[in-house]
Order: C-alpha cells, then structure tokens, then sequence
C-alpha cells in the first residue's frame, strides 16, 4: 500500500498502524509530532491509528532548546 511520508510516497505492509510505522522507521514516539490528512494523531492513539492507501504523514522532531 502506498503512504505519502513528509513528501516522499512509500510502500508500506497493509494493517500497519502508525505505532508500527513508527518503530520501522526507528523514531522514538515520545520525541516526535504526527499529522495524519491534516490532523494531529495523539501520541496515545497511535496504535489504534490503522493507515490506510494514500494516507498523507507528517512526521515532525520535536526539539527543545532556548
């Protein structure tokens, strides 16, 4: 199925929630922000989140600092 991943389109296995995606793509859930179509998915939700074909990710590092 293909995903649509800050721009670049990707296959991915169909039923990957975006928990699993997540830990494919090796980022650390607690240190990233994840728009799914234009909406914000809460970190809490990302397991139960299941993409679907031409889902649209944006996939943000969050980075603290002063």
């Amino acid at each position: 199925m293909l995903v649509t991943i800050n721009g670049e389109e990707r296959t991915i296995d169909d039923g990957l929630t975006l928990a699993e995606l997540i830990g494919q793509l090796k980022m650390n859930p607690k240190f990233i922000a994840v728009e799914r179509n234009r909406e914000l998915v809460p970190r809490a939700e990302h397991s139960q989140c299941i993409l679907k074909e031409n889902d649209q990710l944006e996939i943000v590092t969050l980075v603290g600092g002063g």
